[in-house]
């Protein structure tokens, strides 16, 4: 007798064994969406393993009522992987299999779309036809033409395109020389855009070779991870477009990542340019509709290439070939939601399952995945030079305790030096970039009179003013008040803002450079993909001549006209109490100064700082990164850091501060007793470094260990479908990529 054990859409963690009726057999299979009795009602679930065995008494065991789909929508390599997401990552089964899969194809409301088609019923019937109605018909003599020309075609599109009404389609029908029906019609989220073709480009002798590697490994089958290391501007793009090509000739399909691509329109359209219909994009930019027919194009076998952020990497191929994650120490691969994965390390896990190929691409990679390579579990082929042949851009450090602006104190942020060089830019007809990460206009406001300060009343932050909405914003809860005119506190009317944002930073430039065409972009001004567009299109043409912005400016962005960049500020991430802190902000450097000179000028760029002797800005001052990354992992090891160990946070938030420490507390008692041995070390239930955000105290603990999957289990025992006041909330961090 055959069984299957089915996970249902309750978060129980636990699967359930259901029996296969004899008409389900061949057809009920890993990965099949299945209607099942459960209790007094049914549920649907996914069947995650067959089995002939049960350790139930066979007669009580009822058999599974339908099977949902035809075709199972998750193969069963990605059931394997849901599953190791759970126990990895400490969550439910349900969660780790429903992950697998877009919310509007689990959920089952979203339909394909159908609208009305009209088409011949008899060519030859027609063709004898037309003269008579060509001679007392001209208007369905027009609708036969069409049809002759066009085949099939939607009657919606037929009458706007001849101008005619339903009464000369449904006189047609009638003398049964056209047929209606209903069609399967795509939502092209790209039907907007013009595309044009592009063929491969040449390689430079260093792209050569890492395509080459790339090859051997997409040929071998095996499960070879490359970290594909190029500085800013040496043709990893191409590579990637290259290796892509060689797989679809192996008859594979493949897979590219890339961060936030909502916010990078170029390099969607540079994929869909080079293989156009092959590819199919999945982003929470698109609209539901959209983002159910891009998914059943993949699950249909219609394309080849998958495109996305995080959520790609699920894309349901079965014959995957390649797996690419570019910029693959970005933040944004990260999930913040239970369950918290990271993309880039699923990705090696799905390409190890699979014997896909995975590539890694960065001009900055984590400090995880080079430390991956020193271990001789990676390889690393290097682009040491732009594409072009052109040189690195020329950077500097601004010491701001020693140079301030030359218009006044009210400037001070713009130094001399930045300001000269912006001027000779905008002379010359060139572009520049001012890039600052942080929004708003002022950071702090405060009352010189009595020392009140803003503070948010939910969190434990300042409120962020934004002028042009004279609002005091938290950026943490995002509590919005209307700005006050006087001290809430004393009434005293000399109230100050201080801080710099991007908002102020606009500011300023309008100020400093009156004649210039100045644009900002951050989250406040770009509310939708379209606006990101726009700006960037006005950018390429050269109508904007000074772009400000947060990190959303600071990669994938390639105008080779510009050659400045400025950054405003460097110190921002420094000094956080986060032991990444130092690698992000060499990250960050390297991607905004890495916009500079892409084109035939020689680039410059100014670093701002309070810091100038700060190893992360040297290093990126100097175009080095290795060396900062050896100083840093000597300094981790000392203090059991990842990447030499992994990390483990345990977070818990509640509106009572005193039940979140003491619920805190037990837990870290409790867990102290399991978690033994020289492998752990774990702090005390400590609060977090935000210690209040949105009424809520937060409190965290801190493993550290080198037996990571051994306290997964460990702790996922401790914590799925543990019930706790239900005043507190918690959740396990494996990996986190953030200690705030």
């Amino acid at each position: 007798m055959k069984f299957a054990r089915v996970v249902t859409d309750l978060a129980l963690d636990k699967v359930f064994d259901y029996k296969i009726p004899p008409e389900m057999h061949g057809l009920a299979v890993p990965g099949s969406r299945v209607q099942v009795p459960f209790g007094h009602t049914k549920k649907t679930g996914f069947i995650v393993s067959l089995t002939n065995e049960s350790d139930f008494p066979h007669n009580r065991i009822k058999p599974i009522s339908k099977l949902v789909d035809t075709q199972p929508l998750i193969p069963q390599t990605l059931m394997k992987l849901g599953e190791w997401i759970a126990r990895y990552y400490c969550c439910s089964i349900e969660q780790g299999i429903q992950v697998l899969l877009p919310g509007v194809v689990r959920g089952g409301n979203v339909k394909k779309k159908k609208q009305l088609a009209v088409k011949l019923v008899d060519r030859k019937k027609a063709e004898k036809e037309l003269p008579t109605l060509e001679d007392k018909f001209p208007k369905q003599a027009l609708v036969i033409k069409k049809l002759f020309q066009r085949g099939e075609t939607l009657l919606s599109t037929l009458k706007y395109e001849l101008s005619i009404s339903d009464s000369a389609i449904k006189t047609l029908e009638k003398k049964g020389l056209l047929i209606k029906e209903k069609i399967e019609i795509q939502r092209d989220p790209f039907s907007s855009d013009r595309i044009i073709p592009s063929n491969d480009l040449d390689l430079n002798d260093e792209q050569a070779v890492a395509l080459d590697s790339i090859k051997n490994a997409i040929d071998e089958a095996e499960s070879v991870v490359t970290l594909l290391n190029g500085v800013t501007g040496s043709g990893k793009t191409e590579v990637y477009l290259q290796a892509l090509r060689h797989c679809l000739i192996q008859d594979k399909s493949a897979i590219v990542m890339v961060p936030e691509i909502a916010l990078t329109p170029q390099t969607v359209e540079r994929f869909r340019s080079r293989f156009g219909d092959r590819v199919s994009v999945l982003h929470s930019g698109l609209t539901d509709g959209e983002r159910f027919d891009e998914w059943m194009k993949i699950h249909e076998k219609k394309v080849s290439i998958a495109v996305g952020a995080r959520s790609a990497l699920f894309a349901p191929f079965q014959n995957l070939g390649l797996i690419i994650v570019d910029e693959e120490h970005e933040a944004t691969y990260k999930q913040n939601e239970t369950p918290r994965y990271h993309a880039r390390d699923v990705a090696v896990v799905r390409g190890k399952m699979e014997n896909a190929a995975v590539v890694l691409g960065s001009a900055t990679p984590a400090f995880e995945t080079l430390y991956n390579v020193k271990k001789g579990r990676y390889k690393e082929v290097k682009l040491q030079k732009r594409f072009d042949s052109q040189p690195m851009p020329d950077v500097k450090i601004i010491d701001l305790k020693h140079e301030s602006g030359e218009v006044g104190a009210g400037y001070s942020m713009f130094s001399k030096t930045l300001v000269s060089d912006v001027y000779k830019c905008l002379d010359q007809g060139e572009q520049v970039i001012l890039f600052l990460n942080r929004r708003g206009f002022a950071t702090t406001m405060q009352c010189l009179e009595c020392g009140y300060v803003a503070e948010c009343e939910h969190c434990s932050k300042t409120y962020t003013f934004h002028r042009n909405y004279n609002q005091l914003i938290c950026h943490y809860c995002n509590d919005i008040h209307i700005a006050p005119t006087k001290c809430p506190k004393c009434g005293d009317k000399e109230i100050r803002f201080s801080g710099l944002g991007t908002e102020k930073v606009e500011d300023l430039a309008k100020k400093i450079f009156p004649a210039a065409q100045i644009a900002r972009m951050d989250s406040d001004t770009m509310s939708s993909e379209k606006d990101y567009r726009a700006v960037l299109q006005k950018f390429r043409t050269g109508k904007i001549d000074i772009l400000i912005g947060t990190q959303m400016i600071a990669k994938g962005l390639h105008f080779p006209n510009v050659t400045l960049v400025g950054v405003m500020l460097a110190d921002l991430g420094l000094h956080v109490p986060d032991f990444r802190a130092g690698e992000r902000t060499l990250q960050l450097l390297t991607q905004v100064a890495g916009r500079a000179g892409r084109g035939e000028i020689p680039g410059r760029v100014l670093i701002q700082t309070l810091s100038p002797f700060h190893p992360a800005l040297q290093s990126a001052k100097n175009h080095v990164y290795e060396p900062f990354f050896h100083e840093e992992i000597d300094s981790r090891k000392i203090f059991f850091l990842p990447p030499d160990t992994h990390m483990i946070l345990i977070h818990f938030s509640g509106e009572d501060e005193n039940l979140v420490s003491k619920t805190a507390a037990n837990f870290a008692e409790a867990l102290s007793k399991v978690l033994i041995g020289d492998d752990f070390q774990m702090g005390d239930a400590v609060p977090s470094p935000i210690e209040k955000v949105a009424k809520k105290f937060r409190y965290q603990i801190s493993i550290r260990t080198t037996k990571v999957m051994k306290a997964s289990l460990i702790l996922r025992q401790a914590v799925v479908g543990r019930k706790i006041d239900k005043r507190i909330k918690f959740y396990v961090d494996v990996d986190p990529y953030s200690l705030m």
